[in-house]
């Protein structure tokens, strides 16, 4: 997966007590100021006319007012990581599963890739574009016209046939509608095998194959481990049933016609006797 380096969080973490421990301190020193004000004013007050305190009053409030909203900011930087950290607990149970996340780049692994692509109405055609993550576009194919989820199967060649490298691929799904019709809306998602877990301040993320992360809050849904082998599986299934379908029906031809041989000859030797 590509690789997010815990120290992130950690000097997030770290710059946010550093902030909060400048601001206390800053506020400290501004607090001992007045009050060293405050306390010289009263000494050199006239008795006969005291100072007003109802200024006094106020400024302490606004003073104690902003160092509550310090140590809550505090308390709620310590809630955000704890809550991080719990969500990144959790997610690591979720390696070595496929999840199916929101997005558009997909991890290929071992020359298999699988996304899906959603319309939400009918099109005129569809066409369905993979690019390298220079942004070269290496695959194409006609795509589905009819509203709804489509799955998408790669096996990672080109579109010379040429088997491509594993890694990260962006899939783009390009529509055309009728004239006068508004654009359809495309919305893709990719499935990936989870190899790591890793999390920063914004959030806890999943690494998908080698080479793709994504947030866990775009995570759709979790499927067992096996997932993309029972697919193959079911796959190459089809294709031998295909086959031996085929092979069926071959043979089938190839006993008609035989039995049609000796129906001829048959024939030819009565009409000889």
């Amino acid at each position: 997966m590509t690789d997010i380096s815990a120290i992130n969080g950690y000097a997030s973490s770290t710059a946010n007590a550093a902030d909060a421990t400048k601001a206390s301190q800053t506020l400290s020193a501004d607090m001992n100021t007045f009050l060293t004000l405050l306390t010289t004013q009263l000494k050199y007050q006239d008795p006969l006319d005291p100072t007003d305190t109802s200024e006094f009053t106020s400024q302490l409030v606004q003073y104690s007012n902003v160092e509550q909203a310090i140590q809550t900011n505090q308390k709620l930087d310590s809630l955000i990581a704890l809550n991080n950290n719990n969500l990144g607990a959790q997610a690591v149970s979720y390696i070595g599963k496929v999840a199916q996340v929101l997005g558009d780049v997909m991890p290929l692994e071992n020359g298999q890739a699988q996304a899906t692509y959603t319309l939400d109405k009918d099109v005129l055609s569809s066409t369905i574009m993979v690019k390298n993550s220079k942004g070269d576009i290496v695959y194409t194919e006609t795509g589905n016209k009819i509203s709804g989820t489509h799955t998408f199967k790669w096996d990672g060649k080109d579109k010379n046939g040429n088997q491509l490298e594993d890694g990260a691929y962006q899939i783009l799904v390009n529509t055309t509608t009728a004239p006068g019709e508004t654009a359809a809306s495309v919305v893709t998602t990719i499935l990936g095998k989870v190899t790591g877990v890793a999390s920063d301040s914004k959030g806890v993320y999943i690494g998908l194959g080698d080479s793709v992360t994504a947030n866990l809050s775009d995570i759709l849904t979790i499927r067992d481990g096996d997932f993309f082998d029972k697919n193959k599986s079911s796959a190459e299934a089809e294709a031998n049933a295909s086959q031996t379908e085929a092979n069926k029906t071959s043979t089938a031809s190839i006993i008609d016609e035989v039995v049609d041989t000796v129906s001829d000859v048959a024939k030819a030797a009565t009409v000889i006797l």
